[in-house]
């Protein structure tokens, strides 16, 4: 079993480290630029599209080492639709609604045709909630909410890539500890192209993975974790909600920071957690760096989640809760003024201050 995964790893890895230059140059060909504006950090024009060179690794690599079934053949269908729909968005940019349109196909073929849903949570105490019909529209809605998620957070050199990176590694280490061999196989060929990738997109970057990047590695990821946790214990059902942490995690917050300025939810601004940390005074690289350590702190939660008790579960995900609360107020994700916790430590130290004074 070992060996398979490592020739998948590095037939994937080469072939994206062979194909990102020649993407680069059709991208470059095809004019498939990405050019700076008030909401994008970088100040040239660049080359996008390098989502087609992890696309076109992890195929090669599919083709040679994957076990072939109607779900990892329903996948690979469902990734190559999304690639389509970014190459496309890449040249020429679509509007929402066409891209949005172009997911929902994808996901509905994945899920109705090939049979890749949620089936039942087992419940602590020997409950059972079988899901039924509603499986269906809850995977559907998971795949376009993750392969959205990722498209969020890709907006530093390297940032997408590996925070996707990071949790492509944590679904494969979680896929060998339950004996999951399909997700391994999976989840190892992604990680190799992704890796492939980074050593052209990593600071400072040589080309973009665009939107056939980031569509396509958030389908995957959201396919592999349904994949991987379609039978789950209830706690267990949070891991790969953990394993996406960052990018889950961003887009929530993104909703609630444009309900509170009463803005459009599809409203696109310069306040994601990336802008934060740059406006705190990170440099580009150490933005990245940070929000990669935040991506394995999630990682590495999921898998202690994963051995914990149940009242374990419920305090590694109390402290993960709290301590994203507190990060959230101190870089102002939200806004700059909601401060609950620090605000409320805050006013009772001055309380207590004026006390003493007394």
């Amino acid at each position: 079993m070992v060996y398979p995964l490592v020739t998948g790893f590095i037939l994937a890895l080469f072939a994206a480290v062979i194909m990102t230059p020649i993407v680069k140059r059709i991208a470059i060909y095809w004019k498939a630029f990405d050019e700076p504006n008030h909401r994008k950090v970088h100040t040239k024009i660049m080359p996008r599209l390098g989502g087609l060179a992890i696309y076109i690794a992890f195929l090669v690599a599919f083709i040679m080492v994957v076990p072939k079934n109607m779900l990892t053949i329903g996948i690979l269908v469902g990734g190559t639709i999304m690639v389509i729909i970014g190459v496309i968005d890449d040249k020429k940019p679509l509007s929402a609604k066409v891209k949005f349109l172009g997911q929902l196909v994808a996901a509905i073929l994945v899920v109705m045709v090939f049979g890749l849903k949620v089936e039942f949570i087992n419940l602590p105490f020997d409950g059972v909630v079988t899901f039924g019909w509603l499986g269906i529209p809850f995977t559907i809605l998971w795949i376009i909410g993750v392969s959205n998620a990722i498209n969020l957070i890709d907006g530093l050199d390297g940032l997408a890539a590996g925070v996707s990176a990071i949790a492509t590694s944590t679904i494969f280490i979680m896929s060998l500890m339950i004996g999951n061999y399909t997700v391994s196989f999976l989840s190892i060929i992604l990680l190799g192209a992704i890796i492939g990738f980074l050593f052209f997109n990593f600071y400072p970057a040589k080309i973009f993975m665009g939107d056939s990047g980031s569509l396509f590695l958030g389908f995957m990821l959201a396919s592999m974790s349904i994949l991987g946790f379609k039978y789950v214990t209830l706690f267990a059902f949070i891991m790969p909600i953990l394993i996406l942490g960052v990018p889950i995690s961003d887009t929530f917050f993104a909703i609630i920071r444009r309900m509170v300025h009463k803005k459009p939810i599809s409203e696109a601004d310069k306040n994601h957690l990336h802008h934060r940390l740059l406006q705190t005074g990170l440099s580009h690289r150490q933005t990245v760096i940070t929000i990669y350590g935040l991506s394995m702190v999630f990682g590495i939660s999921a898998v202690f989640f994963n051995q914990a008790t149940l009242w374990g579960a419920v305090v590694i995900v109390g402290i993960i809760l709290f301590i994203l609360e507190l990060g959230v107020e101190a870089i102002g994700l939200v806004s700059k003024t909601y401060k609950p916790i620090i605000g409320s430590v805050k006013k009772l130290s001055q309380k207590q201050e004026k006390q003493q004074n007394f």
